[in-house]
């Protein structure tokens, strides 16, 4: 197959997904603002807040669940704006490529103190399982598996390349992709048989609170980064849109989420199932009114009024 033709191949492939996955063509309306998501719940309360706050400003937003690889494809061919959800050093593979072309702007940290790297059960850490060094030592009682999430996220990928590269002795190794419920669905029947795994874990996140669990030492540059998996969660813009959505831009510079509130927030959704991310986020920002009015400093309605007064009026009327 000619290289011209396996490029067009391509291109049409991704204009199909775009479309299945409902998003707006290049040059959509001025007051249409695009996010995409991965299914992560941390980044998905992150997108609706930020959603319901451009809403009652009077924007229009539409929001698609995609995975990382065409979350920046998306962004990189104006078919989408923005993208909460940028793990770093951990996603550097894939966005790195996009930041330097100058595509994507990597513009605004909005998570600091995170964490992104493998973990294990509480009762198999102290059994000695406690360094990525020690992981293939315990190749069978792991049956040569570790756990991931969704096919083709980043933190797959650098599980991936240790197995490829034999990084750590794991040349043997398997990677099990999955969603992330189904993923934390199968190390929460392990624990309660006792079995061991290892597996793909992060903070802010409610398995912190419902599995006992450490996160192993050992992560380098070359894998989920130094300080064993520290990370820093950015927001990320395509090329040009701070300078055509100033407004919008300046609340996305606001835009700040400890860590502390979103797991508060995930704690919520864990306790009580008929709750939404959207509804755990709005109650949580209700009861927390100084971290909104800082998102909303220096913001306007799209009709350049106070965004603040507009943001409360619309908290107000919904039943939270």
């Amino acid at each position: 197959m000619s290289y011209l033709l396996r490029n067009s191949i391509i291109a049409i492939c991704i204009a199909v997904i775009f479309t299945i996955a409902g998003f707006s063509p290049a040059g959509a309306k001025e007051k249409e603002v695009r996010f995409v998501h991965v299914s992560w719940t941390g980044v998905t309360v992150k997108t609706e807040l930020a959603s319901k706050i451009l809403e009652s400003l009077g924007y229009e937003v539409t929001s698609n669940m995609v995975s990382v690889p065409i979350c920046y494809k998306a962004m990189a061919t104006n078919e989408a704006d923005v993208f909460l959800g940028n793990w770093m050093p951990s996603m550097k593979s894939i966005a790195n490529p996009y930041f330097e072309k100058g595509t994507v702007v990597k513009y605004v940290a909005n998570m600091e103190n995170a964490k992104y790297t493998l973990a294990v059960p509480e009762f198999v850490y102290e059994a000695g399982l406690k360094d990525f060094s020690d992981i293939a030592k315990y190749g069978e009682k792991l049956d040569w598996k570790i756990y991931g999430i969704e096919e083709g996220n980043d933190g797959n990928k650098v599980i991936q390349k240790m197995i490829d590269k034999n990084m750590f002795g794991l040349g043997k190794f398997e990677l099990v992709p999955s969603s992330e419920a189904a993923m934390l669905s199968q190390v929460k029947s392990f624990v309660k048989k006792g079995k061991w795994i290892v597996f793909l874990g992060w903070a802010p996140h409610y398995m912190n609170e419902i599995i006992d669990m450490k996160y192993l030492s050992g992560s380098t540059p070359e894998t989920f980064g130094p300080n064993n998996g520290s990370a820093t969660v950015y927001t990320n813009i395509r090329k040009g849109f701070a300078k055509e959505y100033p407004n919008v831009a300046e609340l996305l510079k606001n835009l700040k989420f400890p860590v502390s509130m979103m797991n508060q927030i995930m704690e919520m959704l864990y306790k009580n199932s008929d709750l939404t991310t959207m509804k755990a986020g709005l109650m949580w920002i209700k009861e927390h009114p100084e971290m909104y009015k800082k998102w909303l400093a220096g913001v306007k309605t799209l009709d350049g009024k106070p965004a603040l007064p507009a943001f409360e009026n619309y908290l107000d009327s919904v039943d939270l």
